[in-house]
C-alpha cells in the first residue's frame, strides 16, 4: 500500500478518522467532516454573479454541539505533516477554536493556542491524538472556568429538530456571552453587522441562560414596535406561554420572558414609568437591542430603566457601537466580547456586496447665489449668500434639484428593474413628501397600475407607516419605492431591497452604517445577491473614513471631573419613531452643530425656489473590491494597479500569456484579484468605439499600448494566409473559430463545447471535427497555433 498514491480524502478516511475515534471521540456527535462554515463571497460581474470559494475545514471536533474545540487540516501524503498548519490556524481564528492539528496521514502536528501547554507546537503519532476530556480540561483551564462555570457553559442550544443551525460567528458570539456571564460579568456588548442575525443570536443566549435557570426572568428592550413584534412572532416564538409583550401600560408579573418598547414603560410623568411596578430585583437579565440609540446616555429616560434594574446582567446588541450624539455604547457596556463586521460578513458571503453610483449636481458643488432682491415661491426675500450642498433641502429647496434626483432614480429603475425595492432617504418629512410627488409624476404608468408604487413612509403619517410591513415582505409587490427620513434607518428587515438612495445629509458614522445595513441582507429565493447605493449628497465619502468598518471607538473623552455625557444635540428635523413627526414651522428649519451655532437650535428660513436650473456635472460608479474596500479611484487606475501587482512588466505579462495553455486561466486569475472585466470592457470600448480582447484591454489600460480590436486581429491572421497548411474540414473549423473569436473573444473558442454550435454543427459532430485534426491533441495544438497567430 503506497500511501503517497492516496488522495487527501483517502488520508482522512483511512488514517485521520480512525486515529480520532481510537482517542475516544464520538464520530456521530463530536466529529464533523468537510465543514463549510462560510458561503463564499458573492462576486458581481455586471448583472451576473457567482460565489467565491467557501472556507471549509476538513475536521472540526466538538465538546458538544456548537462548542468547538479543535480543527484538523488534512493534506495528502506527498505533503509534510505540518503543511496544512497555517491554513488550519486561519480557520481556528475564525471559529474561535484553541486547538489546531495538521496531518498527512503519518501523524499530527499539534498547535496549542491556549498557552497552557509546554510547547506551542509538537509532533504526535497517530496513536497520540489527545482524548476529548484532555482537551476539554485544557480548554476550561484556558478560559478560567471553575466547576460551576464549566457546568453553566455546557447548557445546550435550542434545537427545533430542523436543519437550522447557528452560523459560525453566531456560535462564537453566543458562547463568548455565556462565558462572560459564567465568569460573573454583568455588562456585556455584542457588535454584529446589520443582517447577521442579532435577534436569533440573542434568542439562543436567552434560551440557554433561561433553561439552565441562571437567569429566571428576562426583559428584552427595543425602541421600535416592529422590532418587538418581529422578535416575538419569529425568533422568540419557542418561549411560548412563558413570554409576553408589555402593552397598554399593563404589568403582569406572572411571566418569565418580557418584551417591551422603551416607550411602553417610560414617560415624562412619573406615573407613566410603569417599569417601577416591577421590583428592582425582578429581572435577572436585561437585553437591549440596538443599544446605541440612547440607552447609554445617563440623563435619558431610557437609561433610567437600566439604572433601575442595575442588579441584573445587561447585554447590549448593536451593529454600530460608535456614537457621536450620546456616550458610546462601550462607555456603559465595556469593550465588545465579540465583533462581526460588515466587511467580514461580505467576505464570508453572508451579506450582500454593493456598488455605489455617485451623482453630483452643479449647484451642490459650485454653489448658487441668488440675484439681488430675489424672492422664493412664498414671497420671502432670499438671504444674499452662497448656498451649497450643505444647504440643499434644509435652508434651500431647489425644486429642479428634487426633480432631477427623482429622474435619476427613475432612469436607474427603468434600466435595471422597475420593481426592485427601493428606499429613498431624505432630510426630513417635507423633503420625503416632495420626493414622493416627483417620483409619482415620473412614473405615471406604474402608479396607475397601483397607487402604492411610491409611498412616503414616515413617522407622522399613519397610512404610510401601515405599508411598512408590505414593503419589507418579499411576497408583496407594493410598495416598491419608499421615501423616508429617519423611520427606516434601523430595525427594518428589508430582505429584498436592491436600491438605497442617499439624498440625506449624513455625517454620523452610526447613522450611515445603519442606513447601508438596509441593503446588506441576501435573499436567494428572490434573487437578491447585491445592491446599489445611489448617492446624491456625498454621503458615501464616509466609506473612506477609517472608522467605517473598524473596531468600535469612543468619540467623546471627558476629562477629570467632566460629565461623561457630551452636550445634547438639538431636536431632529426628521421624522421620529414615535409617530408625532418632528417637523418645524413651515418655511423654517432647525440648525445643528456647525450650521448656525454650537449645537443650539436656531430657527432659520427655508427658501423654496422653482425657477433655478440644476445640471448633473459628474456621474460615476464605484465598486466594492474583493479586499473589502470601496474602489474610489477610476476603474482604469484600479485595474492598472491590480495587473501590475501580478505582472512585474509588460514582458512578464506577454510571456505568461504566451505560455498559458488556456488564456482564460489568466483572465480568471485577474478577476480573482479584482479586475472587473465587464465594467472595464464597457468603459474602454465605449471610449474607443471598438470591441477589445482581454489581452488588448490589459496591454492598453495597464501598459499604455495602442489596442487592436478583435476584428483587426482576426483580419491580420487571414492576411498571413495561415490557413493554407490545413485542408478540408480542419480548415473550415479554424476559419470558424477565427470568426467566433472576432465576435465573442478568446475564452469562448477555448471551450470545446463551441463545436456544438453553428456553424460547426453543420460540418459534423464534435468528435468528427476533432478527428479532422488527427486527435484531440492535434486539435489542441492547432488551437494553440491559432492563438499564437492572433497574439504574435
Amino acid at each position: 500500500m503506497d500511501k503517497k498514491t492516496f488522495s487527501e480524502r483517502d488520508i482522512c478516511t483511512k488514517f485521520i478518522a480512525p486515529a480520532i475515534q481510537r482517542a475516544g471521540w464520538d464520530i456521530q456527535t463530536q466529529v464533523r467532516e468537510e465543514v463549510s462554515f462560510t458561503k463564499g463571497r458573492i462576486i458581481v460581474r455586471g448583472k451576473l454573479h457567482s460565489r467565491g470559494r467557501a472556507r471549509r475545514a476538513d475536521f472540526i471536533l466538538y465538546h458538544q454541539p456548537n462548542l468547538p474545540l479543535a480543527v484538523i487540516e488534512a493534506k495528502d501524503n506527498t505533503h509534510s505533516v505540518g503543511a496544512g498548519m497555517q491554513q488550519a490556524l486561519n480557520y481556528a481564528e475564525a471559529l474561535d477554536v484553541p486547538f489546531v492539528f495538521s496531518s498527512n496521514g503519518d501523524g499530527f502536528l499539534f498547535h496549542d493556542r491556549t498557552g497552557t501547554g509546554e510547547k506551542v507546537e509538537s509532533a504526535l503519532s497517530l496513536e497520540e491524538f489527545p482524548a476529548p476530556d484532555a482537551l476539554w480540561r485544557r480548554y476550561c483551564q484556558w478560559k478560567g472556568f471553575d466547576a460551576v462555570a464549566e457546568q453553566k457553559v455546557e447548557t445546550p442550544y435550542y434545537d427545533d429538530g430542523t436543519s437550522r443551525a447557528p452560523r459560525y460567528y453566531q456560535v462564537t458570539a453566543i458562547n463568548r456571552t455565556l462565558e462572560a456571564v459564567a465568569r460573573g460579568q454583568d455588562r456585556i456588548l455584542l457588535v454584529m453587522a446589520t443582517g447577521t442575525g442579532k435577534t436569533y443570536t440573542a434568542f439562543q443566549i436567552i434560551w440557554r441562560l433561561w433553561k439552565s435557570r441562571q437567569k429566571k426572568r428576562i426583559l428584552f428592550l427595543a425602541d421600535r414596535n416592529i422590532l418587538v413584534d418581529q422578535t416575538k412572532n419569529n425568533d422568540f416564538k419557542p418561549f411560548g406561554a412563558a413570554m409576553t409583550k408589555i402593552s397598554k401600560r399593563q404589568i403582569d408579573t406572572s411571566y418569565e420572558i418580557y418584551l417591551s418598547l422603551y416607550q411602553a414603560v417610560t414617560g415624562n410623568d412619573e406615573e407613566r414609568n410603569i417599569y417601577k411596578q416591577f421590583s428592582p430585583d425582578f429581572f435577572d437579565l436585561v437585553v437591549i437591542d440596538e443599544c446605541h440609540r440612547g440607552s447609554a446616555a445617563e440623563n435619558s429616560a431610557w437609561r433610567e430603566i437600566l439604572d433601575y434594574f442595575a442588579g441584573a446582567t445587561h447585554i447590549g446588541l448593536t451593529a454600530t457601537p460608535k456614537e457621536t450624539k450620546d456616550v458610546s455604547s462601550t462607555h456603559y457596556f465595556g469593550e465588545p466580547v465579540y465583533t462581526y463586521s460588515l466587511k467580514q460578513g461580505i467576505e464570508d458571503g453572508f451579506l450582500a456586496p454593493y456598488k455605489v453610483v455617485r451623482i453630483d449636481f452643479d449647484k451642490d458643488l459650485e454653489g448658487w447665489r441668488p440675484p439681488k432682491g430675489m424672492v422664493d415661491k412664498s414671497g420671502q426675500l432670499i438671504e444674499d449668500r452662497i448656498y451649497n450642498q450643505r444647504d440643499m433641502d434644509r435652508g434651500l429647496v431647489l425644486e429642479a434639484r428634487t426633480q432631477l434626483v427623482a429622474q435619476k432614480i427613475t432612469e436607474f429603475l427603468v434600466a435595471s428593474d422597475p420593481f426592485q425595492k427601493t428606499i429613498v432617504f431624505c432630510d426630513d418629512i417635507d423633503h420625503a413628501e416632495r420626493m414622493r410627488q416627483a417620483l409619482v409624476n415620473l412614473n405615471p404608468e406604474r402608479v396607475r397600475e397601483n397607487r402604492k408604487y411610491v409611498m412616503r413612509i414616515t413617522g407622522d403619517e399613519a397610512e404610510g407607516k401601515a405599508e411598512l410591513d408590505n414593503f419589507i415582505n418579499p411576497e408583496e409587490r407594493y410598495p416598491v419605492i419608499a421615501c423616508t427620513s429617519k423611520l427606516m434607518t434601523t430595525g427594518v428587515d428589508a430582505q429584498t431591497c436592491k436600491l438605497i438612495v442617499l439624498d440625506q445629509h449624513i455625517k454620523s458614522m452610526t447613522e450611515f452604517k445603519q442606513i447601508i445595513g438596509r441593503g446588506t441582507r441576501i435573499n436567494e429565493d428572490y434573487g437578491k445577491y447585491w445592491f446599489t447605493i445611489l448617492d446624491f449628497k456625498k454621503a458615501t465619502e464616509l466609506f473612506a473614513d477609517p472608522a467605517f468598518d473598524g473596531e468600535p471607538v469612543q468619540i467623546y473623552k471627558p476629562g477629570p471631573g467632566q460629565s461623561p455625557v457630551p452636550p445634547e444635540m438639538p431636536p431632529s428635523t426628521g421624522d421620529t419613531q414615535g409617530g408625532s413627526g418632528g417637523t418645524v414651522a413651515p418655511g423654517w428649519t432647525t440648525a445643528g452643530p456647525g450650521e448656525g451655532g454650537a449645537g443650539v437650535s436656531e430657527p432659520r428660513p427655508r427658501y423654496v425656489v422653482d425657477n433655478v436650473e440644476v445640471r448633473v456635472v459628474a456621474e460615476r460608479v464605484q465598486y466594492y473590491g474583493p479586499d473589502g474596500r470601496l474602489i474610489t479611484e477610476s476603474l482604469r487606475d484600479f485595474t492598472r494597479d491590480r495587473v501590475r501587482r501580478q505582472f512585474t512588466s509588460m514582458d512578464d505579462f506577454l510571456r505568461r500569456w504566451a505560455d498559458a495553455d488556456q488564456k482564460k486561466a489568466i483572465i480568471e486569475e485577474l478577476a480573482s484579484h479584482g479586475v472587473l472585466w465587464d465594467e472595464l470592457t464597457a468603459e474602454v470600448e465605449k471610449k474607443l468605439g471598438k470591441a477589445l480582447d482581454p489581452f488588448d484591454l490589459i496591454c492598453h489600460v495597464a501598459f499604455d499600448q495602442p489596442p487592436m480590436s478583435r476584428r483587426e486581429r482576426a483580419d491580420n491572421v487571414r492576411k498571413r494566409n495561415y490557413f493554407a497548411k490545413y485542408q478540408g474540414t480542419a480548415r473550415l473549423v479554424l476559419e470558424g473559430l477565427l470568426d467566433k473569436y472576432a465576435d465573442t473573444g478568446i475564452a469562448h473558442i477555448e471551450d470545446i463545447r463551441i463545436l456544438q454550435l453553428d456553424p460547426f454543427r453543420r460540418l459534423g459532430a464534435p468528435i468528427e471535427l476533432v478527428r479532422a485534426f488527427g486527435s484531440k491533441a492535434g486539435y489542441d495544438s492547432a488551437l494553440h497555433e491559432l492563438e499564437d497567430q492572433l497574439y504574435g
